[in-house]
């Protein structure tokens, strides 16, 4: 294992050395990570486990070890899936695993939070709702709001199917040819670029339709104020940070009324549509007659007071008291509860944690607890009082 860093504000980074093998993530290895991850928590005194994304295999890995080990584990679900397809059914019973025994859950709307019960079998009582938010410190609008004599449309996405990439290939030639002034910046690469291109090219819009390519975080903010309207087509969402950016920026947003997105702004500051290319066309209509009624500088004001972190923070922090003011459970009573996820899959759930918990005890009579060295205390001027936590970041750890 690689040493530690040291980041900004005393936040320690392990990098484990797995290496990735399709966007971002390693192959699962179910017990490959215990003797890794029993180290980390045991050397820095950790007290709670935090694990996002269900398509890491590492967080899956990293709640079903601390749990093992008596830990409380927290699990933020951020996303939406179905309950027809192979993929969705596959990542459901997954999910059923991990959240069998996890002590608290969060879901970044309510949306989401439903759809999370429905897949797991979560109790709703366990299942918090925390949203996203924004930092209005970086997406700010510009100091000079663009002409609107030409109406700037902007895309920032992954150009992906579930991002709805061909609905933009509908709807754009379409927006074009009612609306002579108005032209499109879209930013985001991926598979469906191809599709855009062609269309692009069908349509003779190569001057009336930009493509960025893949757009660097830290550079959207500058393809954001360069525009007037946010254009989401998405297929599926739990949240979507993205609308929150643009309505920082001052940029009206239309999108598609999917999963959570219509929890996200306020009614003055979203135009919403079926995901149908028609209906997303009468909205772009109805968005660009309600620009001149748009003040971008007071729409950004709004946004600091909805979303802010440090309230997502404290909201946080109001989980991590429920889950460590839980009471601790035995072996016995943890393994009922994976026996209560199907005839079959139940047996096997059980099997697999038998292991792990076999596998843990083994490594703590090859290498005791009071073997590890512990960490010396980092000196933080915020209050601690919470204790550690071992957060399994979505997709990047």
């Amino acid at each position: 294992m690689s040493p530690e860093t040291w980041s900004q504000g005393g936040l320690k980074v392990y990098y484990v050395p797995w290496k990735p093998f399709l966007m971002q993530n390693t192959l699962p290895t179910f017990y490959g990570t215990l003797p890794i991850v029993r180290t980390i928590l045991i050397r820095e005194k950790i007290t709670l486990v935090h694990g996002h994304q269900a398509f890491s295999t590492l967080c899956h890995e990293a709640l079903m070890h601390g749990r093992t080990m008596g830990y409380k584990v927290v699990f933020t679900d951020h996303s939406l899936y179905g309950f027809a397809d192979v993929g969705s059914i596959h990542m459901n019973k997954v999910l059923q695993f991990t959240l069998a025994d996890v002590t608290e859950a969060i879901c970044v709307s309510h949306t989401s939070k439903e759809n999370t019960v429905l897949r797991s079998g979560l109790p709703p009582e366990k299942v918090f709702v925390v949203p996203n938010a924004v930092d209005t410190a970086m997406f700010k609008p510009a100091l000079n709001r663009p002409s609107t004599n030409e109406i700037i449309i902007v895309v920032v996405s992954r150009l992906v199917y579930r991002k709805g990439a061909d609905l933009l290939v509908e709807v754009i030639p379409e927006v074009c040819r009612i609306f002579p002034n108005v032209r499109f910046i879209i930013g985001g690469d991926g598979p469906k670029r191809v599709r855009l291109e062609e269309m692009r090219e069908k349509h003779g819009l190569q001057d009336r339709v930009e493509m960025l390519g893949a757009v660097p975080h830290a550079h959207v903010r500058s393809v954001l104020i360069s525009g007037h309207i946010f254009l989401n087509s998405s297929l599926t969402e739990a949240f979507c940070i993205a609308i929150l950016e643009a309505a920082s920026c001052g940029l009206l947003t239309v999108s598609t009324r999917v999963g959570g997105v219509p929890e996200v702004l306020p009614d003055d500051m979203v135009v919403l549509a079926e995901p149908d290319p028609g209906d997303m066309v009468q909205a772009i209509k109805k968005a660009i007659t309600m620009l001149p009624t748009v003040d971008p500088q007071e729409m950004h004001n709004r946004m600091k007071k909805l979303y802010d972190w440090h309230d997502v923070a404290k909201r946080t922090a109001i989980v991590y008291d429920h889950a460590l003011s839980s009471s601790d459970q035995n072996l016995l009573e943890r393994l009922s509860r994976y026996l209560s996820c199907g005839s079959w899959a139940g047996k096997l759930f059980c099997l697999v944690m038998l292991i792990d918990f076999l596998l843990w005890y083994f490594l703590k009579l090859w290498q005791p607890d009071e073997n590890i060295e512990v960490v010396s205390d980092f000196n933080l001027t915020c209050n601690q009082d919470q204790g550690l936590m071992f957060d399994i970041d979505d997709e990047k750890t």
